[in-house]
C-alpha cells in the first residue's frame, strides 16, 4: 500500500492519493472501508483468483478511484451516506439499492446510488473496470445552493442510472477519468491546492447537471447577471468603507450567512476570497491616492498605513504585482 498526502491552503481541496494491490478477501474488505464504505464482500468465481487493485485519490468532498477485482464478486453495503456513481469503463456491474430491482451499469450508462438504502453489487464482472466517485451528503447540498443562491431541503434524490454515453454525462465522465488519470502525476494537477480546489468544484457542479433531480430544471435557467445577495452585501460593504478592519467573521455577519459559504460564494463567483477582495480594493484606492497626491505632501507610507496595510516591504511588492511598477514610482510620476 503507497500513501502519498498533499496538503494545501484552507481555502483550496486536499488530495490524498491511495494506490492498493491484493489477493487478500479480509485485506480488500478493508482498503474498501477505510476509503469507501463498510463491506461484505463474496467471491462469486472460484475459477480465478481474487487481484483487487485501485488508486483512490480523496479530494475535499470527493473521492475518485479506479478499481478492478480480477474475479466475479458481490459486494454488500448498507446505507452508504453519501451520494455514489459506479462508471464501468470496461465489463459491466449489476447493482440495486433498497426495495428497488436489479440494474446493470455499463460503460454507456453509470450507477448513481443515494445515500440512504441498503446497496448491493450483486455481481462485478472480473473484466469490470470501473471509476467509483463517492460525495459527501452535504457537501453536494451546500454546492446546489451556492449555484441557486438559496437554501434546499435535505433529502434530495439524484436519478438511478447515468447516460454516459452522450451529452453532460459523457462530459461529466471524462472528467472523472481525467482526474483518475492525474493520479500517477506526483507533480500534475492534484499536487497544487488551488487546481485541486477547481477540479473538485468541476465534478460538483457536473453531477448536478449531468442527474436528474428536482432542481435540475432551475439549474438551467439563465445565470443570473448580479452578485447573489451575500456576495454583493459584502461587496457593497467593502467599497463603502475599505479602510474598516474588517474580519472575515464580520463580513459574514454583514453577509448574514456562514463564513464557509461566504468564502465558496466569493471564489465561485468572484475568484478571490473576501478579504482577498478587500486587499485588492484597498489597493486600488492607495494607487488613486498616490496618483493624484504628490511627493512634497505625502509618503507611501502613509497612504499604505491609512488603507491599513501595514507591512511595508509585503505591501511594495504585492503593488508591484499589481500594477507594474513600485509604489514610489506612482507617488513620483507625473
Amino acid at each position: 500500500m503507497q500513501e502519498t498526502s498533499h496538503t494545501g491552503s484552507g481555502r483550496a481541496a486536499t488530495a490524498l492519493r491511495l494506490s492498493f494491490r491484493t489477493g487478500d478477501l479480509d485485506e480488500a474488505r478493508q482498503a474498501i472501508g477505510e476509503t469507501y464504505y463498510a463491506n461484505s464482500i463474496d467471491v462469486l468465481d472460484r475459477k480465478h483468483s481474487l487481484d483487487v487493485a485501485f488508486d483512490v485519490v480523496q479530494l475535499g468532498a470527493l473521492t475518485v478511484g479506479d478499481i478492478r477485482c480480477g474475479t466475479d464478486i458481490r459486494i454488500r453495503f448498507g446505507d452508504l451516506g453519501a451520494y455514489h456513481v459506479d462508471i464501468p469503463v470496461s465489463g459491466q456491474l449489476t447493482w440495486r439499492q433498497g426495495t428497488g430491482g436489479s440494474a446493470t451499469a455499463t460503460p454507456a450508462r453509470a450507477a448513481v446510488f443515494q445515500p440512504q438504502g441498503d446497496t448491493s453489487l450483486d455481481r462485478w464482472n472480473r473484466d469490470c473496470r470501473l471509476h467509483a466517485v463517492k460525495v459527501g451528503q452535504q457537501d453536494l447540498l451546500r454546492h446546489l445552493e451556492i449555484l441557486l443562491d438559496r437554501s434546499v431541503p435535505a433529502g434530495m434524490r439524484l436519478a438511478p442510472e447515468l447516460d454516459i454515453s452522450q451529452g453532460l454525462g459523457r462530459s461529466w465522465a471524462r472528467l472523472v477519468r481525467l482526474v483518475v488519470e492525474e493520479l500517477a502525476d506526483e507533480h500534475g494537477a492534484l499536487s497544487h491546492p488551488l487546481m485541486a480546489a477547481q477540479l473538485q468544484d468541476s465534478l460538483l457542479t457536473g453531477l448536478l447537471l449531468a442527474t436528474g433531480h428536482r432542481y435540475r430544471e432551475e439549474l438551467d435557467k439563465p445565470v443570473r447577471t448580479r452578485l447573489p445577495g451575500p456576495v454583493k452585501r459584502v461587496v457593497d460593504a467593502i467599497h463603502d468603507r475599505p479602510e474598516h478592519p474588517f474580519t472575515t467573521t464580520e463580513l459574514a455577519a454583514v453577509a448574514q450567512v456562514g463564513a464557509r459559504w461566504l468564502q465558496e460564494g466569493f471564489r465561485r463567483h468572484l475568484g478571490m476570497s473576501p478579504m482577498a477582495y478587500l486587499r485588492d480594493v484597498r489597493m486600488t484606492r492607495v494607487n488613486q491616492e498616490l496618483r493624484q497626491g504628490s511627493p512634497c505632501q505625502l509618503t507611501v507610507g502613509e497612504v499604505a498605513y491609512r488603507w491599513g496595510f501595514t507591512h511595508l516591504g509585503r505591501f511594495a511588492d504585492r503593488y508591484r504585482t499589481r500594477f507594474g511598477e513600485l509604489p514610489s514610482q506612482t507617488l513620483g510620476s507625473p
